[in-house]
């Protein structure tokens, strides 16, 4: 396969002293877990701006769909905030997608940080506004994240230089050696995207799945689902993050291998991303190589501009 470095926005880069805005497009969250998250994100050396109606409630919502989407709009607007973290994912971000401003979002360029949900908002501001965007810790888990976790973080958002993440730790499904733009996230979110306008298939990317509290016969499922629909038709790799509570890992494994069987992919797993205890963040957008034998993901561009 031919790899195609499609041009993508690059957010800024932050410097100790600048200032995340905080929002919260899916769930309430945890005020303890939060309030350490904070505590985290001021050590790091960053200033914090909290969405002023950041704690509103609405059932399994942290507000209605225009208040969220607004507030995501107001904090990408605001210059006060320099990038845009998200408090929490859980449930909810895919309800917002249609109200947000996709112009402002790629002619701001902040960096936008999160996982679980927020692979919706990944998805679609990549693809509508053409910014890449951060798949790493929300501020609820920054609370109990360890020290590998943190400097990954610290490093995508702050380094005006091609990244490199080791995964000399993870499982080999199938070698090989390959290129293109990561993408992905949450394999359940994913899924629920299909059929809406703000995904596209993922044909020559190296795509990246994970999730939480699935059933192996659910995940089976969604990667048939994906499969069926032509979304992973070509893609150029596939690494497997974290699936916390998702059943016996090696099980896991034969079922993916079953379902990519025949297809000339460097496939890897157990990568310590997702919502395991060790979340490392990684840039999606940006071309990568991915190296089964040397144990690498080799970004071929800085995720950040100085």
């Amino acid at each position: 396969m031919q790899f195609v470095d499609r041009a993508v926005i690059r957010p800024k880069c932050l410097q100790r002293g600048d200032t995340i805005g905080i929002v919260a497009p899916s769930s309430p969250f945890d005020q303890k877990a939060f309030g350490r998250g904070i505590q985290v994100i001021r050590e790091a050396g960053f200033s914090i701006y909290e969405a002023p109606d950041l704690l509103l409630r609405k059932g399994y919502l942290a507000g209605s769909d225009r208040q969220r989407a607004g507030q995501f709009n107001a904090m990408i607007a605001d210059g006060r905030a320099d990038a845009v973290m998200c408090a929490r994912g859980g449930f909810g971000a895919l309800r917002i997608l249609d109200r947000l401003d996709f112009d402002a979002i790629g002619r701001q360029a902040k960096p936008l940080i999160g996982f679980s949900d927020i692979t919706a908002l990944h998805q679609a501001v990549l693809l509508k506004s053409g910014l890449a965007t951060f798949h790493g810790p929300t501020v609820t888990t920054l609370a109990r994240a360890d020290e590998a976790t943190l400097s990954a973080w610290y490093q995508a958002l702050t380094n005006p230089k091609p990244l490199t993440l080791d995964l000399s730790g993870a499982v080999v499904l199938n070698p090989g050696k390959a290129w293109g733009p990561v993408r992905g996230g949450n394999l359940a979110t994913l899924c629920h995207m299909l059929g809406t306008a703000y995904l596209e298939p993922f044909y020559g990317a190296l795509l990246f799945l994970e999730d939480t509290g699935e059933a192996l016969y659910r995940i089976d499922r969604m990667l048939t689902q994906m499969k069926m629909t032509g979304l992973v038709s070509g893609i150029a790799g596939l690494m497997l993050g974290s699936f916390k509570n998702c059943g016996e890992e090696g099980a896991l494994y034969e079922l993916v291998k079953d379902l990519f069987r025949g297809e000339d992919i460097p496939i890897v797993a157990g990568l310590d991303i997702g919502h395991g205890n060790c979340n490392k963040t990684i840039p999606l957008g940006i071309a990568a190589c991915l190296d089964s034998g040397s144990g690498t993901l080799e970004f071929l561009t800085a995720a950040v501009e100085e």
